[in-house]
């Protein structure tokens, strides 16, 4: 007779016991010949059922899903009690047009102060051009959107950013980015842009539809079984607002990675250090903000998708609670993990992009009954007025477990900061059953990603992925309806605990990530690799708010001793985007001075505008 486990129930679960439990990955790193291989074998009838099942038990999966009883019934996807309204917020109507929600997010802004960005003082430190930094140099006659894309074009097509081996973008149109900017172009001789947005370049991930370009997922063949017809609901969004679209990322394929690796189209290299991963899977959206090219971008967050990215690149990313964005028109619109949400080179750009894309889907405001969205009165440069209030929980434990204490310490430095300079108090929490809930994570997005895929791969797809993803397909196929189910309730479980501790703090504090940036093995450039222990590191502190649906963002906040960024994640209640969009412009102010990055482009030719001036 097997061994079982019994859980107690959560409400008889004495926390204060819990022992943090290191996470020890058993599975080899394979690349090349091997990793094919491997793969091979994963999908050969009698031995691959073998290597799953052991790669499972000996990670614990088998304990938690075959031989553990849960008490508690199954959450098929993040619902949430009634949450009060937040502190020192402004409301918006999510029935309200884009263009008035975005007219008062930059009411909500501090000032704007052209001389923060457009002086001659070529010895200032780096600063990324802001959304307004477009409109002022737009509006004051400075240049115009048809220069500046120009620009943009000239630069993608002279260093291959939209082409093979190490692309930004999987599809992009010369022609259809100039015709945009004529007309905004146009807008502005009238005297009548239509936003703040008007002629500011946006670059979609290409798991979110957006006319005329196909959508591949990164895949080389989805876009011959699946058309588009029309731009998705985040999209249009945005073009009511006069942003100019100006191609499809680069993404790990099917979003089933953290690296940022795509053997078909090439990999994106991380703008501080190229021989680097960006993180994944939005990978083209972070490396095409961290460079310069687009001061925001639109990716998708199913496991740290958009966080990951934006911490190993040096930009900021949010995640949106689950059900606060439209998913219609974009490749997970059936998942319970997943969102649609900004990363942009400054908190300022992601809040503007926020602001634009919220609203929830008319099914989601009836089943998950969303609490008003919001936006934070940031009215100086370093955080809304309600911070220093702000309970601000930390594992320590967790929160130290890192690759490279650089992490951690630069993390620490940060909390100190806002707990001097503002107020801010930190209480320690604990965390429970953490390995429970990456495993509840990974049934939960690999059975919605391989249920909405089966058809394709039954088709004869599953030869055309490439080599990792069918890795991850071979693991999620060995997943039981029992499984699944256990998963769920493992869903509640947690759910139960979080909201236990959001009575005690605001939001929950950690390192983005476990390491930055991994080195780029020459050898996974064409075949890509399997490597376990890296995206165990990569998602070490982002699943909860995916299995659970809570908000959270990434800001940048130093470098490790290579120069490489630095993420520190905040972490919401549910519906509490302005929270954590009022305590992340603190941070961002306390951080240490961006570097520029060493793939870097200014679009906006600051030399030309000085002279001119």
């Amino acid at each position: 007779m097997g061994k079982f486990k019994v859980m107690k129930p959560v409400n008889e679960v004495d926390v204060s016991c819990v022992k943090y439990k290191e996470e020890d990955i058993k599975a080899p790193h394979l690349t090349g010949f091997l990793f094919k291989l491997f793969v091979k074998m994963l999908e050969a009838p009698l031995i691959g059922s073998l290597i799953v099942e052991t790669l499972k038990k000996n990670n614990g999966m088998t304990q938690i899903f075959r031989n553990t009883v849960i008490p508690e019934e199954p959450m098929f996807r993040p619902v949430f009690p009634s949450q009060k309204l937040e502190l020192d917020v402004v409301l918006v109507g999510e029935d309200e047009s884009p263009l008035n929600r975005l007219e008062t997010a930059l009411k909500c802004l501090p000032q704007y102060d052209p001389s923060l960005s457009f002086q001659a003082d070529s010895s200032s430190s780096f600063r990324y051009w802001k959304i307004r930094d477009y409109a002022y140099a737009y509006r004051s006659k400075l240049t115009t959107p048809s220069v500046v894309a120009e620009q943009i074009i000239s630069i993608i097509e002279e260093f291959k950013y939209d082409k093979s081996p190490t692309p930004f973008l999987i599809s992009f149109d010369a022609s259809e980015v100039r015709k945009q900017a004529e007309a905004s172009t146009h807008r502005f001789e009238q005297g009548h842009p239509i936003s703040i947005l008007d002629g500011v370049f946006i670059t979609i991930k290409d798991d979110i539809d957006c006319l005329p370009h196909t959508t591949t997922g990164g895949t080389t063949w989805l876009h011959e079984e699946r058309s588009v017809e029309k731009d998705s609901v985040v999209v249009s969004r945005l073009r009511s607002c006069g942003a100019i679209l100006l191609g499809k990322a680069n993404m790990h394929e099917l979003g089933m990675g953290t690296s940022g690796n795509n053997s078909n189209y090439g990999t994106t290299r991380n703008p501080h250090a190229p021989e680097r991963y960006t993180g994944g899977s939005s990978s083209g959206s972070a490396a095409i903000v961290a460079s310069g090219l687009c001061p925001a971008a639109l990716g998708t967050d199913g496991g740290g998708s958009v966080r990951i990215p934006a911490s190993l690149c040096g930009v900021t990313g949010l995640k949106t609670t689950y059900g606060r964005t439209d998913m219609t028109g974009s490749l997970c619109a059936g998942g319970t993990v997943e969102v649609v949400s900004p990363l942009a080179s400054s908190l300022e750009d992601t809040l503007l992009v926020y602001a634009v894309i919220l609203g929830s889907s008319s099914a989601d405001r009836l089943n998950l009954n969303p609490t008003p969205p919001c936006l934070p009165k940031l009215l100086s440069h370093n955080g809304g007025n309600a911070i220093g209030s702000l309970r601000l929980g930390k594992y320590t434990t967790w929160f130290n477990d890192v690759h490279s204490s650089d992490i951690s310490d630069k993390c620490e430095d940060i909390l100190k900061l806002l707990s001097n300079n503002h107020g801010c108090q930190v209480v320690e929490i604990v965390v429970p059953e953490l390995e429970e809930m990456r495993a509840a994570h990974v049934v939960s997005i690999g059975s919605a990603t391989l249920c909405s895929l089966t058809p394709y791969c039954e088709a004869g797809k599953n030869p055309k992925l490439s080599y990792d993803t069918r890795t991850s397909f071979a693991i999620f196929k060995s997943f039981s309806a029992s499984d699944y189910i256990a998963a769920q309730c493992l869903r509640r479980r947690l759910m139960e605990y979080h909201l236990d501790i959001f009575k005690n703090v605001d939001v929950i504090v950690t390192p983005t990530c476990g390491m930055t940036a991994p080195l780029i093995p020459p050898e996974a450039v064409k075949n890509g690799e399997t490597n376990f222990q890296v995206a165990a590191y990569l998602m070490r502190f982002v699943v909860a708010a995916n299995l659970l649906g809570f908000p959270a963002i990434s800001v940048p906040v130093g470098y490790d001793k290579e120069g490489m960024p630095i993420g520190l994640q905040i972490m919401g209640r549910p519906w509490a985007e302005a929270t954590v969009l009022a305590l992340a412009p603190a941070v961002e102010e306390l951080a240490p001075v961006t570097k520029k990055p060493a793939i870097f482009h200014d679009v906006l030719n600051t030399n030309r505008i000085h002279k001119e001036k």
